[in-house]
């Protein structure tokens, strides 16, 4: 008898772990404020080529490799999500981010420059807390933005 009623408690309370479990919010991943910054910091970079025309060459290597990291960031949001077995995916708290539309009036370079730090704390900042694919991936976008602003933008 004691069997029983301990079984049906225990299946009880499974249950309700259950179904709390799949009333929980889907929580955003830790990596689209990245992809977000990624994406901003490229369409200043293309911006900011009419502030600078001289400088057009690094501004749109800079404004190519930020997107390059926003689609790398998206593309591991989206692995980590994963797919069901019959090729979908599960519903995302982490929708694709839109490239922001460019600011006005365009930015400097010296602004640009400063936004390129911001983004390389962030990620270096990140990548301390992540492991394995992840801290790699953020370690070495926090690098590229390091050799934007030394290096590019200097």
């Amino acid at each position: 008898m004691l069997r029983m009623a301990g079984g049906g408690a225990l299946a009880t309370a499974a249950l309700g772990a259950a179904a709390c479990a799949e009333d929980a919010p889907l929580q955003p991943d830790v990596l689209v404020a990245q992809e977000q910054s990624a994406r901003t910091d490229a369409v200043w970079a293309q911006a900011a080529v009419a502030v600078a025309p001289e400088r057009t060459a690094a501004l749109t290597v800079i404004a190519a490799q930020r997107t390059e990291h926003a689609d790398a960031l998206r593309a591991e949001i989206d692995r980590a999500i994963g797919v069901y077995g019959d090729g979908t995916k599960p519903k995302s708290a982490s929708p694709a981010v839109p490239p922001p539309p460019a600011p006005v009036p365009p930015p400097t370079v010296a602004a640009l420059r400063e936004q390129l730090a911001r983004s390389q704390r962030s990620a270096a900042d990140l990548a301390a807390s992540q492991s394995g694919y992840r801290a790699g991936l953020l370690a070495s976008i926090g690098a590229c933005c390091a050799t934007h602003t030394g290096v590019l933008l200097a």
